[in-house]
């Protein structure tokens, strides 16, 4: 079963590439803008759809809303996989950015829980499953697209936009809800201003449309068609085509679920540890990691056109590997800069009792250290568990604050009497704003996580694109890997901050990401191919 040669007359002129590119990546922005407007405005969402009285209930399950949309990628790259083969690239993806668009914008059109009741988390699941459809069929399309028409030796360098505009999406997100918030008051963004954002991607989704309407089919779709080689079933030769069992297993849990992890952990790991953990003010925290994701942009980009020289596989490899070394101690240099004043010189707490256990999905603990394992997950504060007879708070370095009068009713109460009795602030951190210097050296461990993702994001749509035969290629490579960005990426925030709500380490989540990118690092390394690139042919591995 032979490839489709390129047709000599439908190469694009550099005018041509240029529209194919921005076209394409404009989309990817104005999509992942979509997705990710969502995740960054957490701290309102989850109360205005999730009131519960539990703020760490209310993240949890605003976080694993947040993955339903992921967890419907998958389908959404089947069914626009299946389309993508048969019908062509060009007007699949139109639908996807079209379907996302609106449902974003309906988002900012729901009434609180206050209003509606249960309504209100039932339609933004409905509104996150759409999106999460859409998003399944358009990064496959856009990757695909930009592939297919670009030179073989360009093509690492020509698909890294698509790559540079997921993070793209991610800072535009942001960058429009800081420039809300700046033109608006407070009480009016908390009122109704957050939903401004979500009703922007009607604009949005014009100008996407205008973009992309103007562009012609896939020229290796072209020459499919032509030559007659449209597949029958998609989804079914993806798995049935020689070798592509392998493939799919190679892309699902060596490349996908690996690169997705580590981006998101990046991202939107470390927007929540510097907002929750270390009690950095909500804008100021944005502001750092926007900056972060935009200086870091252009390592996408780098890493896209290495990887035409040296190969697919060694940026993909060595990020892994790099990750798995430096992920932890990025992470507590974070820590060590960005703590406040406070947070410095608190001391170390252990709850120590009977019946220790916690269940962050409760409303209410049923025993007394339940609840005050609550108090401290519940203000982002670590501690460490010691099963005793008798329930205790003890000071590092110090003694046992005495528990026993406490009123276990009243949880503002406790709290206020437990930090009159230490002496000190346990729970109420004020929020702060680090210094130049702290924000720029935060910026720069950032930079640090940005670069882990680029060398392992920036090569993989010419990686994809590579691997899998043209008439099956759009479905063949989406499933895969909206599988792995969806159940292993999607579900990260959500599983990481029951971690460490469960632990009451704010360390303890990563431990996710880096099992996760050790399974990846051992998957590409046996099963990714060495060498340069290469066209797919029906003996790659």
């Amino acid at each position: 079963m032979s490839e489709p040669a390129r047709h000599p007359h439908v190469e694009p002129s550099a005018k041509e590439m240029r529209l194919v590119i921005g076209a394409s990546s404009a989309g990817t922005v104005f999509e992942w803008y979509d997705f990710f407007i969502y995740g960054a405005l957490g701290a309102i969402l989850s109360k205005t759809f999730f009131p519960t009285g539990n703020a760490t209930l209310e993240m949890l399950l605003f976080w694993l809303v947040f993955a339903v949309g992921f967890g419907f990628r998958p389908l959404g790259a089947i069914l626009f996989g299946y389309l993508g083969d048969k019908l062509g690239r060009k007007y699949t993806f139109l639908v996807t950015v079209t379907l996302m668009g609106v449902a974003t914008a309906g988002v900012g059109m729901i009434p609180s829980a206050e209003s509606i009741g249960y309504w209100a988390p039932a339609i933004v699941i409905l509104l996150r499953i759409l999106q999460g459809l859409a998003l399944g069929g358009e990064y496959g399309g856009a990757a695909i697209y930009v592939a297919e028409h670009s030179a073989f030796n360009r093509r690492g360098y020509f698909t890294s936009y698509i790559q540079a505009s997921v993070v793209g999406g991610f800072v535009l997100s942001l960058v429009v809800v800081l420039g809300c918030k700046a033109a608006m008051s407070a009480e009016t963004w908390a009122a109704w201003g957050w939903r401004v954002p979500f009703l922007l991607s009607i604009l949005l989704l014009a100008i996407s449309l205008w973009m992309r309407v103007k562009l012609s089919e896939s020229p290796v779709f072209q020459a499919m068609k032509e030559e007659g080689e449209i597949a029958g079933n998609p989804f079914v030769e993806s798995f049935t085509y020689p070798g592509n069992k392998k493939r799919i297993f190679i892309a699902l849990f060596g490349i996908a679920a690996g690169l997705t992890v580590i981006w998101y952990t990046a991202m939107f790991s470390g927007l929540g540890f510097l907002q929750n953990s270390m009690h950095v003010e909500s804008t100021t925290a944005e502001i750092i990691v926007g900056i972060a994701a935009l200086l870091g942009m252009g390592m996408y980009i780098y890493f896209g056109s290495l990887s035409d020289r040296i190969g697919r596989k060694k940026p993909i490899v060595i990020g892994y590997a790099l990750t798995l070394v430096l992920l932890f101690p990025t992470f507590w240099f974070i820590g060590s800069v960005a703590k406040n004043p406070a947070q410095h010189a608190a001391i170390e707490w252990t709850i120590r009792g009977p019946d220790c256990t916690y269940n962050p999905f409760a409303t209410k603990q049923d025993s007394q250290c339940g609840k005050l394992m609550g108090d401290f997950a519940g203000a982002g504060v670590s501690y460490t568990l010691e099963q005793g007879d008798k329930l205790e708070l003890v000071m590092g370095g110090g003694g046992a604050i005495a528990l026993d009068d406490l009123d276990w009713s009243d949880a503002k109460a406790r709290k206020a009497e437990i930090e009159a009795r230490a002496g000190k602030t346990v729970f109420n951190f004020e929020k702060h704003k680090p210094s130049l210097g702290q924000s720029v050296l935060i910026i720069a461990a950032l930079l640090v996580l940005m670069a882990l993702s680029a060398a392992t994001y920036g090569p993989v749509a010419a990686l994809l694109a590579e691997m899998f035969p043209a008439r099956v290629r759009y479905s063949s490579m989406s499933i895969p890997y909206h599988i792995g960005t969806g159940y292993f990426g999607g579900f990260l925030p959500f599983i990481a901050a029951y971690i460490v709500a469960r632990t009451g380490n704010p360390y303890s989540g990563l431990w996710y990401t880096w099992v996760v990118v050790l399974m990846a690092f051992l998957v590409s390394l046996w099963g990714l191919p060495n060498g340069k690139p290469r066209d797919f042919a029906d003996d790659a591995s």
